[in-house]
């Protein structure tokens, strides 16, 4: 996920997530504050971002795909374990080669707008995703299905996709090869069913407001304010209506961290991110809590630039900056110095054996051997300074680590200029997927729990390269790993790929892998968060 901030992008948690129980209203014990509001079943949340997209097929962040995720349910979503649950499919029948999925759709599963779910509905919103006009960057996710690939190279037509209505209740979907992740996949935003004649009859208007949605998810979204917030509302049509607990979530976007302090302080708020400068404050407090994530933040090099097209200039910037300090100093969240862009305890071997196992590290710091590179590279471009712009938000702690990058690099790598580049999320997204950047100070949440969800965006002209990396030996490996069907040598050629990547071509730079630390009062409970896909599912959330 672009979840770059997935993410997408998904590095800094892009939803800072405050939940809101009726405090400030004179009861000073910690709860969730007045009985009759609790009774309503309404919360709170802060979005450190506004959304950026609410239209399926062309989502990309975190944000949007945390929100799509709650008004839209796919075949299958990810339960309180981030197992696939079932969702729209009541059942699935899967072929003995593990290539042919058969779903059972629900009869009672319906729009907001009181018309059933069907199998063509999913149909039309894997073909809009292929589909050239549509323009969706993550069409490429659907490369499981049967053509797929075929179908984006322009080598078949819509109509040869892997996937066919045996009934309205039935969908029947055929594979390239055994993805043992599939069902999981089914949650993406990508997969969500769409209804054709109702984006049809919107055209360029669908998702762009609330009255040009219709929704088949455990809440429908009642209102959406740019750069103020939105409101989700229980779905009255939703086929699982009586485990959806919530009658109301309110989100406002909120991008200070203090604010939000500030808030759960005056007991106006039940949850809030935190970074360092309040970690002492409340580490030793029962509300203090923290969690591991599969976020991996980075520096991408965009060669298109003519210093950062130079194999030595990328690995001098790659080598040049210490980790621990970001991590342990600025954050202070439980986030982890990265070395590697596949995130670490997040995918293991049918032996239990975790994808880092064979390089633990691949991107260290090395000042030394940053200044030697810097130097050489400096010799065959023939100048002695270079000067270069780094694209980067407007958050509170991504600000912080911008700076810490321009003046660690600054002073170990003499000549070099970096002038910051601060950007709204949104703007951010935008800068970036049209490759107007030098540097980028991006990141990525993973899509599905496989090693390739980090390793196939940097194949050649695929669509969150953005930064004109091409490397066939890289291609061939990626390309090769899809089509294995033998798990080991589909590991190792995951593993060389990446070791490729990072220590051949230096074409990205690593910085952490994210933690999260943030206050919670106890009265929230199962407000699910999930390492992969969207960040958060509010279907089973419940207020004590």
């Amino acid at each position: 996920m672009n979840k770059p901030s997935k993410i997408a992008f998904a590095g800094l948690s892009s939803i800072a997530l405050l939940a809101v129980a009726a405090c400030g209203q004179g009861n000073d014990e910690n709860t969730s504050g007045s009985d009759s509001k609790n009774k309503k079943k309404e919360v709170t949340l802060v979005s450190t971002t506004d959304v950026p997209q609410l239209d399926p097929t062309k989502t990309t962040d975190s944000t949007s795909i945390i929100v799509t995720n709650n008004v839209f349910e796919g075949l299958y979503r990810l339960d309180g374990d981030n197992k696939p649950t079932p969702g729209i499919a009541e059942s699935v029948e899967v072929s003995e080669d593990k290539k042919t999925y058969t779903f059972k759709l629900r009869k009672d599963a319906k729009w907001s707008d009181g018309s059933a779910v069907t199998a063509d509905d999913f149909i039309y919103a894997w073909k809009r995703a292929l589909d050239p006009k549509t323009a969706a960057e993550y069409a490429y996710i659907l490369q499981d299905l049967k053509n797929a690939n075929k179908i984006m190279a322009g080598d078949a037509e819509l109509d040869e996709l892997g996937v066919k209505k045996v009934d309205d209740q039935t969908l029947e979907v055929q594979l390239e090869a055994p993805a043992p992740y599939f069902l999981g996949l089914t949650s993406f935003p990508t997969y969500l069913p769409l209804k054709q004649s109702f984006v049809e009859d919107k055209g360029d208007k669908f998702a762009t407001s609330v009255d040009t949605m219709v929704f088949n998810g455990p809440f429908v979204l009642d209102k959406w304010q740019a750069n103020a917030g939105w409101t989700y509302k229980k779905n009255p049509d939703y086929w699982d209506k009586a485990n959806v607990k919530m009658d109301k979530i309110d989100v406002k976007v909120v991008k200070e961290i203090s604010t939000g302090v500030n808030l759960f302080e005056a007991k106006e708020v039940d949850f809030a991110p935190i970074t360092s400068e309040f970690v002492s404050q409340y580490e030793k407090s029962d509300d203090y809590k923290t969690r591991p994530d599969a976020r991996i933040n980075f520096l991408r090099f965009n060669q298109k630039n003519k210093a950062l097209k130079n194999k030595n200039i990328r690995k001098a910037l790659a080598l040049g900056f210490e980790k621990q300090g970001i991590t342990d100093v600025i954050l202070n969240d439980g986030s982890k110095p990265a070395n590697f862009i596949v995130a670490k305890d997040f995918t293991f071997t049918p032996d239990g054996e975790d994808f880092r196992a064979k390089y633990p590290d691949l991107q260290s710091y090395d000042a030394d051997a940053a200044k030697k590179a810097w130097d050489a590279g400096l010799k065959e471009l023939g100048v002695k300074t270079v000067e270069l712009s780094m694209l980067s938000r407007d958050e509170d702690a991504f600000k912080k680590v911008s700076e810490y990058l321009k003046g660690d690099l600054e002073k170990h790598l003499p000549g070099l200029t970096i002038k910051i580049k601060q950007q709204p999320f949104k703007n951010f997204l935008e800068l970036e997927s049209k490759g107007d950047y030098d540097i980028s100070a991006a990141g990525w949440g993973p899509d599905y729990q496989d090693p390739m969800t980090f390793l196939d965006m940097w194949l050649t002209d695929g669509s969150f390269n953005r930064m004109e990396y091409s490397n066939k030996k890289f291609d061939d490996l990626i390309k090769g790993a899809k089509q294995q069907a033998d798990e080991a040598k589909r590991w190792s050629d995951m593993q060389e790929a990446e070791k490729m990547l990072l220590t051949e071509d230096y074409a990205i730079a690593p910085i952490y892998q994210k933690g999260e630390a943030y206050l919670q009062r106890t009265n929230i409970d199962k407000l699910y968060r999930h390492p992969f896909g969207a960040d958060m599912s509010f279907k089973w959330m419940e207020v004590k």
